[in-house]
């Protein structure tokens, strides 16, 4: 096994983890995973791709859970960072489990529907058979055989309600219908609902009970079910919609997970963080400025206002993010930031690692 993470490091993660959820940790969480460590094995033939649907579905679900073995062994875990894989079959595939259409690029995974239709002739639910499903099933079945629990695998990214939707009203049309056919895009709303819970449960029953815990795209861990909910769809409404079409859903949703996370994408989705963090159930938020957005460490009124709600706040960046968040906060519980880094580095982060109590 060469994947360097101990039992006795999975008792810390699964016990500071459970701290941080429950409030009762005095720092952040430092999630530090560092690049380019020697594997210890040799290198599969098979290449890394970002997307795991650009396999052909010829390939052996074994084989790419070997691939990922291997980039695990090319890294350490540092703070409370701990190996994790990610089943990445793009952003909403559950889609596909609606029976859209997937496909497949490199570096994207693209879907659409088999045929367009009115808003009032769609009718989705969950496909268990749908040839996605299984294949996302199959490689969670063979993480937890080939691992026995030393590799937190994640959920895959079954993306927000009415991006979903969406996909079966592309273009304009479904900001058309919230005017025209509002009661048939709830409809479809909660239909999606029921079938986003249903694929969720299905594949954790395959994950569970070996799986050491959750996560989802984003690293997080949680002993119990947590999720990365989102709506990127919502960028392009105000918050009379939002409140109408996606709040209500959401906190149904939120309500079912246990540490339910929001991805806030974007300057376009400030409008609705007061709405958003009424939703008492949601846990946390993670702020994403967006491309060509101002840096992390220049946005203090919103992780002041994500904070004074007494949510928690996870972003990405390094000891000098830390650093800015501490002035403008005064107090980094309920914080994790996750640091990608490389070899060269690991020197320095393990000084700044100590100075915020996670080495």
């Amino acid at each position: 096994m060469a994947v360097d993470f101990s039992e006795s490091r999975w008792d810390r993660v699964r016990e500071t983890y459970g701290k941080w959820w429950a409030g009762e940790l005095d720092r952040p969480l430092v999630f530090a995973e560092v690049s380019g460590k020697e594997p210890g094995r040799p290198e599969p033939d098979l290449p890394a791709y970002p997307f795991t649907s650009f396999y052909d579905l010829s390939v052996p679900v074994e084989a790419i859970v070997d691939r990922w073995d291997y980039d695990l062994s090319c890294r350490r875990f540092l703070g409370d960072a701990f190996p994790h894989c990610w089943p990445n079959f793009g952003p909403g595939v559950a889609a596909a489990f609606f029976g859209a259409d997937l496909r497949a690029e490199r570096d994207t995974t693209w879907f659409q529907p088999s045929e367009e239709q009115e808003i009032e002739d769609i009718h989705l639910a969950f496909d268990p058979d749908n040839i996605w499903v299984r294949r996302i099933a199959d490689l969670c079945r063979a993480a937890m055989e080939r691992w026995e629990g030393r590799v937190q695998v994640a959920m895959t990214d079954l993306g927000g309600t009415l991006d979903i939707l969406s996909t079966f009203r592309p273009g304009e049309k479904l900001l058309l219908d919230l005017y025209d056919k509002p009661e048939e895009v709830r409809r479809l709303t909660w239909e999606i609902h029921e079938g986003w819970f249903r694929a969720f449960e299905a594949l954790d029953a395959v994950l569970q009970p070996r799986n050491p815990g959750y996560t989802a795209w984003t690293s997080i861990f949680s002993a119990e079910p947590y999720y990365m909910l989102q709506c990127d769809f919502c960028y392009m409404i105000g918050p009379e919609m939002f409140d109408a079409f996606v709040k209500p859903e959401l906190a149904a949703a939120c309500s079912r997970l246990t540490h339910p996370f929001y991805h806030l994408d974007g300057s376009g989705q400030l409008p609705h963080l007061d709405s958003l963090l009424e939703i008492e159930s949601l846990k946390g938020v993670q702020w994403v400025p967006g491309d060509g957005a101002r840096p992390y460490t220049e946005w203090p009124d919103v992780y002041r206002k994500i904070h004074a709600a007494g949510k928690r706040i996870q972003l990405w960046g390094d000891e000098r993010t830390l650093a800015t968040l501490r002035k403008q906060l005064g107090d980094l519980r309920g914080v994790i930031l996750i640091a990608y880094l490389h070899a060269e580095e690991e020197a320095r982060a393990g000084r700044w690692l100590a100075e915020y109590g996670a080495a």
